[in-house]
């Protein structure tokens, strides 16, 4: 075969041109790859970055990050860290539980010490609105927010600083061999039945306080005096441990008891039983992620589950109330509550 002059320009020009195909693909692929690593959001804008490989980018990071740090103020919640390590066994949860006051006042010691151990926080609204006023709780962004009325939302500018994630209620609990449910109290008015005197039980914590002045503005002072002569026994223990000692008798009745505590050592056979008397006292936890949180992909992940269907409905079976839209909780009575 005989070449010309023509054939070899084409040749060259071919060769030619895929040299400069190769080139531009490897450009482009570089890049692709600059553009990539560039649109991922920095450690700043991760709390907020709403973009479709978010859930990746946490994943990824929580599993890298391997732990999260979580304070709270409700016994059910060690379950519910328990419960996420099941689901995310790459991120072990080093869990602690105290009083509401006391997570304060923990997590403010540790900032003013320079020391950011926690990275979720979850008490009632007061201790964690106080965190937040110290400027001491992350904006963040979750795509599980829609499912939350605004009125249970701490709002910024793009995302939450904290939300609810409980909802549990403050009335009359009582054990049914001593008490029997016809006897029990149906009002505030009955607890001063001389029939009551030396067995009712308050809790000696921040739960007294909120139940006593509720009462003291709905009944007045009048009221709370007569209720004191009816020697009510204080007890400085946990809503939980309360429910333990109601079940085995030692506190027949108490006005200040947790439905969900009721409800899960009911579950476990115990013969008592959760009345509401009006009005209701609710209490209503919350959580956000600690500013300067060290393991903040980890933190990001665990809020995602708390307040994720999945989540509340393991939160449901702890006997607490979910403030999620399309959650059901356990208890549908219609009664008048304090928030």
């Amino acid at each position: 075969m005989i070449f010309t002059r023509s054939h070899l320009r084409r040749k060259k020009f071919s060769r030619s041109l895929w040299a400069e195909l190769v080139i531009t693909a490897a450009l482009f692929a570089i890049t692709s790859q600059s553009w990539s690593a560039a649109s991922r959001p920095t450690n700043a804008e991760l709390p907020l970055y709403q973009g479709p490989d978010r859930e990746k980018i946490i994943l990824e990071g929580a599993r890298k990050e391997g732990q999260l740090v979580f304070y709270n103020s409700h016994t059910w919640f060690k379950s519910v860290a328990q419960e996420f390590e099941k689901k995310y066994p790459f991120v072990k949860v080093s869990e602690w539980r105290a009083e509401g006051p006391d997570v304060l006042k923990r997590v403010l010691e540790e900032s003013h010490a320079g020391r950011y151990l926690a990275d979720v926080v979850e008490s009632t609204e007061a201790n964690i609105a106080s965190l937040h006023k110290k400027e001491l709780l992350q904006e963040h962004h979750s795509p599980e927010i829609r499912f939350y009325d605004g009125e249970v939302l701490a709002k910024g500018t793009r995302g939450v600083y904290y939300w609810a994630d409980r909802e549990l209620y403050i009335s009359l609990g009582f054990n049914m061999n001593i008490v029997p449910a016809s006897e029990a109290p149906k009002s505030l008015r009955d607890l001063l039945d001389p029939k009551w005197k030396g067995k009712m039980a308050v809790l000696g914590t921040t739960v007294f306080a909120r139940w006593l002045g509720a009462v003291l503005d709905l009944m007045g002072r009048d009221f709370v005096e007569k209720l004191s002569r009816q020697d009510v026994a204080i007890h400085r223990v946990s809503g939980a441990t309360l429910a333990t000692l109601m079940a085995s008798g030692e506190v027949p009745l108490s006005p200040t008891m947790f439905d969900s505590n009721v409800f899960v050592v009911k579950r476990s056979g115990a013969p008592v039983e959760w009345r509401p008397i009006d009005p209701v006292v609710a209490n209503v936890g919350y959580s956000g992620i600690v500013a300067k949180a060290p393991h903040p992909r980890a933190a990001l992940l665990f809020i995602d589950y708390l307040h994720s269907k999945e989540g509340q409905q393991f939160v449901v079976k702890g006997g607490l109330s979910s403030p999620r839209d399309d959650v059901e909780s356990l208890l549908q009575q219609k009664f008048k509550k304090l928030i």
